[in-house]
C-alpha cells in the first residue's frame, strides 16, 4: 500500500505545483491587463481638449460598454484604479537595477489587490518599499495592508535615527550590510492579540498570546526571523535561568532572545538581559553564529535607563516599547520622532561633554 500512497503523493504534488503556476500567470495577465487600459485611458485623456470634463465622461462611457460586454470589474472606480496604477507604476517590464530612481516597474509576483493597496501609499520611495518587500517575502495582501497601517516602513527607517541613510532610499538600505538596528522596531504594535487598551494584562499572558499568533509575530519582528523556544532554560554550575522567547534570525547568524516585560523598564530589566545575553553567548552560541541579540520588549521606555546604562553603547542589547492596539498613523508618526528626537538630543548632549 506504501508505493500506491507515494504514487498519489508525486501526482498530487504536480497538480498543485501546475495549480499554483496556473494562478501566478492569472494574475500576471490581469496585472498586465489593468495596466494596459490604464495606459490607454491616459493616452485617450491627453488627447481630449478639456482633460477634466472629457476623462470623466469618458470613463462613464467606458464603464457602461465594457460592463455590459464583459461584466463586473469595469466600474468608473475600478477604471479610476487602472490610471492611477499606469501612472504610479510607469514602467511595466524593466531590469530593476536600470531604472532611474523616479520609475517604478511592477512586480509580477504581486496580485492586483496588492496594487490596489500599495496605491493609497502616496510617498513613492514608501510604495516602492512595500511593493519588493510583499514580492520578496511572499506577503499576502492582507498582510501588506497591515504592514502598511503600522507605519513598518518609517519605523525601518526610524530605527537607524540617520536621515542621511533615510535620503538614500530603500534600495541603497538594501545593500548595506545588516545590522541589528536594521532589524529592531520601536514600537512594535501587537494589535493581532485584540487585547483593550484597559485590558490587565500579565507576561505570561502576553506570551501566550505571541505564541498563539506567531506567524503575525513574526511578520512583525521583521525579515530573517525563525521561532525557536520558549521559555529555555540555561543553566550555571549551580543555577538555572529561563528566557521566554528564542528566536533565530538567518541573515544576522544570530539567536535573538526578548524578554517581555510588564510596565516601565528598570536597570534591573537590562541587568537580566545584559547577563541572559553574555550567559548565551557562553553556553548556547556556536562557531558560526554571531554574537546573540537581547530585547526588552516592554509597555513603558525609561529613557533614563536607556542612556545611563549598557543599553547606550551595546551593540547586543535592546528596548522596545509595545502597544497591543493599533494606534492612529498620526499617534505613531508621533511616537517614532519621539524617540528620534530623544535620541538626537542625547548624542548632542555626549558630543558636547
Amino acid at each position: 500500500m506504501q508505493p500506491v500512497n507515494n504514487f498519489y503523493q508525486d501526482i498530487r504534488q504536480l497538480i498543485e505545483q501546475a495549480r499554483s503556476h496556473v494562478k501566478v500567470a492569472v494574475n500576471a495577465t490581469m496585472v498586465g491587463l489593468y495596466w494596459s487600459i490604464g495606459q490607454r485611458i491616459v493616452e485617450e485623456e491627453q488627447g481630449g481638449e478639456k482633460r477634466a470634463e472629457y476623462g470623466k465622461a469618458l470613463l462613464k462611457q467606458l464603464s457602461e460598454q465594457l460592463t455590459g460586454e464583459f461584466g463586473e470589474g469595469y466600474s468608473v472606480s475600478n477604471l479610476k484604479y487602472f490610471r492611477q496604477f499606469y501612472l504610479d507604476f510607469p514602467i511595466r517590464h524593466a531590469m530593476r537595477g536600470e531604472l532611474e530612481s523616479r520609475d517604478v516597474s511592477i512586480r509580477k509576483e504581486l496580485g492586483w489587490t496588492h496594487y490596489k493597496i500599495l496605491l493609497k501609499v502616496k510617498n513613492q520611495q514608501a510604495r516602492t518599499w512595500y511593493m519588493n518587500e510583499a514580492a520578496e517575502e511572499g506577503w499576502s495582501y492582507r498582510a501588506l495592508e497591515r504592514q502598511i497601517a503600522v507605519l513598518y516602513y518609517e519605523r525601518l527607517l526610524s530605527s537607524k535615527f540617520d536621515e542621511g541613510i533615510k535620503a538614500e532610499g530603500s534600495e541603497h538600505i538594501k545593500a548595506l550590510a545588516p545590522s541589528p538596528l536594521d532589524f529592531i522596531r520601536d514600537p512594535y504594535v501587537l494589535n493581532f492579540l485584540q487585547i483593550s487598551p484597559n485590558h490587565q494584562l500579565y507576561e505570561s499572558d502576553l506570551e501566550q498570546g505571541l505564541l498563539d499568533n506567531i506567524q503575525k509575530f513574526l511578520l512583525e519582528l521583521g525579515k530573517g526571523f525563525a521561532f525557536v523556544k520558549r521559555q529555555q532554560t540555561i543553566k550555571t554550575e549551580d543555577e538555572a535561568f529561563k528566557i521566554d522567547l528564542i528566536f533565530y534570525n538567518y541573515i544576522l547568524n544570530c539567536f535573538v532572545l526578548i524578554d517581555l516585560k510588564m510596565g516601565k523598564l528598570t536597570h534591573q530589566d537590562v541587568g537580566q538581559m545584559d547577563m541572559y545575553v553574555r550567559m548565551y553567548d557562553d553556553l548556547q552560541r556556536k562557531e558560526k553564529d554571531s554574537p546573540t541579540i537581547g530585547i526588552i520588549l516592554c509597555s513603558e521606555k525609561n529613557q533614563a535607563v536607556a542612556k545611563y546604562s549598557v543599553l547606550n553603547d551595546s551593540q547586543q542589547l535592546y528596548a522596545s516599547k509595545y502597544v497591543t492596539y493599533l494606534p492612529t498613523e498620526a499617534e505613531l508618526k508621533a511616537e517614532i520622532e519621539k524617540n528620534r528626537e530623544i535620541l538626537e538630543r542625547t548624542k548632542r548632549l555626549d558630543s558636547d561633554q
